[in-house]
């Protein structure tokens, strides 16, 4: 039996998405994708601090030493030389990742939030977006928005679970969780006009998993109370909502032919990352 991927386990969005790419590009994105979550499950995972942190160390030393006995990690090393990734990119995950493997996270600041938002998210944008061929700068930035949105996104969504795991990215009331979402939609409008840059027969994919994350955010605002988003549990798209934000998507791609510039938007949020992370360094 073919063994599944993460992609098909557990991001369904992308999952959704991933429907309309060509198959030897769902696979390498697929191919991203499992070793992403790879480290996540590694952080995640029920268990005491220092065995995860042990399992990381571990894992982390079999990719630096090229342990291709790994599959997902020898298919991610053959992505890196394919699409000229730059390990720095890499290392960015791996720090985002070992900051959760704590008794207690805690971001006390923007500047902190959308570090590590970049870190764990607009790193997976950026590599995406790498192995989709941009190599325009400004859309390398964009592609870094998209991952910082949908990580947005994420956390508004899991401040519940993620405050039983010890985590504390934003403050557990529903002004920060609009405030929160309001930031994803200004790095989601950020990343739009870039995805011209992408292949014709891979950008619709790309489209579609924006708006359906994206949706995400609008269902939580929704909830309109603290209450009942307490009382929500996992807030998600429904297969109906998902079929509608496909056919929302095919006007994103009409609209995306008629735009002749590309822009990015998130210039003084970029430049918080840079007082710690330098980006060009890893375009």
């Amino acid at each position: 039996m073919e063994k599944k991927s993460f992609l098909s386990i557990y991001a369904k969005s992308f999952n959704w998405a991933g429907f309309f790419l060509p198959k030897e590009t769902y696979l390498k994105c697929s191919n991203l994708y499992d070793f992403c979550r790879t480290l996540d499950n590694i952080a995640d995972d029920e268990g005491a601090i220092d065995v995860k942190s042990r399992r990381f160390l571990n894992f982390k030393n079999n990719f630096i030493n090229k342990e291709f006995q790994n599959r997902i990690i020898k298919n991610m090393w053959i992505l890196m030389d394919e699409y000229n990734i730059s390990t720095k990119i890499v290392e960015d995950l791996f720090d985002g990742v070992e900051s959760d493997i704590k008794n207690e996270v805690r971001l006390n600041s923007k500047k902190e939030l959308l570090i590590y938002s970049y870190r764990v998210a607009g790193t997976v944008g950026l590599m995406m977006a790498k192995i989709l061929n941009v190599t325009n700068s400004d859309s390398l930035k964009s592609a870094i928005d998209l991952g910082i949105a949908m990580q947005l996104t994420n956390i508004s969504r899991d401040v519940i679970e993620d405050s039983k795991n010890q985590r504390f990215y934003i403050k557990h009331n529903f002004e920060t969780i609009k405030e929160t979402l309001a930031t994803a939609d200004l790095f989601y409008d950020s990343s739009f006009s870039s995805i011209k840059d992408i292949p014709l027969n891979i950008r619709f994919s790309i489209l579609v998993a924006r708006r359906v994350y994206r949706q995400i955010g609008k269902n939580i605002i929704k909830k309109q109370t603290i209450q009942n988003y307490n009382q929500s549990g996992k807030i998600f798209v429904s297969n109906s909502g998902k079929i509608f934000q496909t056919l929302l998507s095919i006007y994103d791609l009409l609209k995306l032919s008629l735009i002749k510039k590309h822009y990015h938007l998130r210039d003084k949020e970029h430049e918080l990352i840079n007082e710690e992370i330098s980006l060009n360094e890893r375009f």
